[in-house]
């Protein structure tokens, strides 16, 4: 089978999947850098569901050295794998985004792979991209931070993040991939960089794999607090009961999701429950928060008090830091609550049907 072309199954293989993948010149570099050709012939056959050896030695009768391969894409970081006390080893390939689009990142190390990727990673930002990650539910929302809002009651219990990592039983940080790869472009900023935050299955795995390293609750609490001060926005899964992942964004970072929301396409996150809103009572024009905001929602010159443009506004609170606490979050008109699993499942399903079926 030729390259192009066995890149090119290898990418509808990969779009079979809920979080899509459309041909894109960008994504087609990516899978060449992150799968070489006898590696790309194997994926075509992994599922994107945990899979046993077993069944997998039984798609490959050919290949003697099976498990040998599979390992050796875990390492590069394209293939999750997993072993429960007791049972067999699974496997299962990566998703783009929220995976192997990022291993070369998390582990905030300056290696040919990752320069490599570095500036392909900012390129995917893309339309086609943003609108298949986006498709049916968004992968992921904005979670408020608490002591933004006016009325710290009126917190919905699906924005609490503080029980939900109390309740987590395995906890990770690693770097965040859109600052470091910036930083290997020579286009970073100031902000901290390891403080992207992991829990559960996946989190062990990825410290098994030296790409985190293990954290105590208090430590996520920490970070957390950290982020809150330099003003980083908090981006989570757009699932309630379900936390796998929290991001610490930036726009100076290029963010995949910020940046993307900001500049290509609004839908690829969900803005949090809650609007920024000043009072000018107590506004003093100083533009600390329009400074602040990464949406670029708020405005001050030519106002008798700072300005909110709710339809810019993600609700994020980053720009809450106020000596006269002169702006707060307040409930959006319109409340949207987040799927749950299977509802998301469900939803993104739908969506995956109507785009194979285009």
């Amino acid at each position: 089978m030729e390259p192009n072309e066995l890149y090119g199954r290898l990418r509808e293989h990969l779009n079979n999947f809920l979080m899509g993948m459309p041909h894109e010149p960008t994504l087609m570099q990516m899978l060449k850098v992150m799968f070489p050709l006898d590696e790309a012939e194997i994926a075509l056959k992994i599922p994107m569901a945990d899979t046993k050896l077993s069944e997998l030695e039984q798609q490959f009768p050919e290949v003697d050295n099976l498990e040998e391969i599979l390992m050796r894409m875990v390492d590069r970081g394209t293939v999750f794998w997993n072993q429960a006390p007791g049972k067999e080893k699974v496997y299962r390939l990566m998703t783009g985004v929220g995976g192997w689009a990022e291993t070369p990142f998390w582990g905030g190390r300056d290696t040919p792979q990752a320069r490599e990727m570095a500036p392909l990673y900012k390129n995917m930002k893309t339309l086609a991209y943003s609108k298949a990650l986006a498709e049916g539910a968004p992968l992921v929302r904005v979670i408020p931070v608490m002591e933004s809002l006016e009325d710290s009651s009126a917190v919905l219990p699906y924005d609490e993040l503080i029980p939900k990592i109390e309740a987590t039983k395995f906890r990770a940080v690693a770097h965040c991939p859109c600052r470091h790869a910036a930083n290997l472009r020579g286009e970073g900023c100031d902000h901290t960089v390891d403080n992207c935050l992991h829990f559960g299955t996946f989190a062990r795995f990825m410290v098994e794999q030296d790409i985190a390293r293990e954290i105590s609750v208090e430590e996520t609490i920490d970070i957390l607090k950290a982020a809150r001060s330099e003003g980083l926005v908090h981006v989570a899964n757009n699932m309630d009961g379900h936390l796998e992942s929290i991001c610490n964004c930036c726009t100076c970072g290029d963010c995949y999701w910020l940046n993307t929301a900001k500049d290509i396409n609004r839908d690829v996150l969900m803005e949090s429950n809650y609007v920024a809103k000043a009072d000018e009572d107590t506004c003093t024009l100083c533009g600390e928060c329009e400074e602040r905001c990464p949406m670029e929602a708020i405005e001050v010159d030519g106002h008798d008090c700072a300005e909110v443009d709710a339809k810019l506004c993600i609700g994020c609170g980053v720009c809450t830091i106020c000596d006269e606490e002169a702006i707060k979050l307040v409930p959006r008109e319109t409340i949207k609550t987040p799927p749950n699993l299977m509802e998301w499942a469900s939803q993104r399903m739908e969506a995956f049907k109507q785009r194979k079926s285009e």
